[in-house]
């Protein structure tokens, strides 16, 4: 339920309670994961259903948000713009998990044009369910608790964005500090410091955490497609199957966009986060095998591309 360093908060047929480590476990646990305990002690992590991860902040490697997630819950407030490159991102990180992305579009009270950012949504993430909430005025929160229901939900979005609203109105419940937000930039303080996971009362689990300024991928490049489905459904009549959509004959992409039938930036959109995943995917094998994969040298050849640019 909780990570604290030296040891982990486990739920057992007991009831909730500390677990010490007694040595390295590996994978490190993390939150929503299930653990084989021997006299109290965490021995073993059970296989993963799904993980949410990203790449670390300040170290050239994945940061494991929380495991076994059936929906990832992407939260943005509607007292700042709503970003289709951070909702993008977001939902690949929820399909690398193996989860379903939900976007909640919080502080509906905020402004005038719930619609606008509801467009945003929908044109950066087809087919992704956009829920619009004020839990202050109590709007929105029967679609929350049925998104949640029975489900084990995790919650990513920026410090200020309104998660902590959501943990209490989901719990019936103040358990997580809801704090101010600047009102020159809407940028929030970490009220969460930690992430936990929270038993719903009407069936379910929650799993808070701190607000994440970046979203840094780490994720397999199909995760990418899975986001970006109408790109990936026009790929599939590509004459080959390694078509990067650039200048290649018979590429149905490009010929969709001189259709009008895709818009550009999509494209260009997949092209970045694409990219950003494939590297991180060949950064993380051994430094030999790396350099022998055919895509070192195409990434390499298109970052000196950029640059001479």
């Amino acid at each position: 339920m909780r990570h604290d360093g030296a040891g982990i908060i486990v739920a057992t047929a007991e009831g909730v309670h500390g677990a010490m480590f007694a040595g390295r476990l590996d994978p490190e646990p993390t939150v929503g994961d299930w653990v084989a305990l021997v006299d109290g002690a965490p021995v073993a992590v059970l296989p993963r259903a799904s993980l949410l991860r990203r790449r670390a902040a300040t170290e050239d490697e994945q940061q494991a948000l929380a495991a076994n997630l059936d929906v990832v819950l992407l939260v943005c407030g509607l007292d700042r713009p709503v970003k289709a490159g951070r909702i993008q991102r977001g939902a690949a990180l929820a399909w690398d998990a193996g989860a379903t992305p939900v976007v909640v579009l919080t502080k509906a009270s905020l402004t005038d044009d719930v619609a606008d950012a509801v467009r945003v949504v929908e044109e950066a993430a087809p087919g992704v369910a956009v829920l619009v909430t004020s839990v202050r005025e109590d709007v929105g929160v029967d679609e929350l608790e049925a998104q949640v229901r029975d489900r084990t939900v995790a919650l990513l979005g920026e410090s200020g964005a309104g998660k902590s609203s959501i943990v209490n109105a989901l719990l019936g419940d103040d358990v997580a500090a809801v704090g101010d937000v600047r009102a020159g930039d809407a940028k929030g303080r970490h009220t969460t410091t930690t992430r936990q996971l929270h038993v719903l009362p009407r069936g379910g689990v929650l799993v808070d955490g701190p607000g994440i300024r970046g979203v840094g991928l780490w994720i397999d490049p199909d995760a990418v497609d899975a986001s970006f489905a109408d790109v990936d459904d026009a790929a599939a009549g590509c004459r080959f199957g390694d078509c990067r959509h650039e200048d290649e004959p018979g590429c149905a992409v490009v010929a969709a966009i001189d259709a009008g039938d895709l818009d550009r930036a999509r494209l260009d959109a997949w092209r970045v986060l694409r990219r950003e995943a494939e590297s991180a995917e060949l950064r993380a094998l051994p430094h030999e095998q790396r350099r022998r994969d055919k895509r070192f040298a195409r990434i390499t050849k298109d970052a000196q591309r950029r640059k001479g640019r």
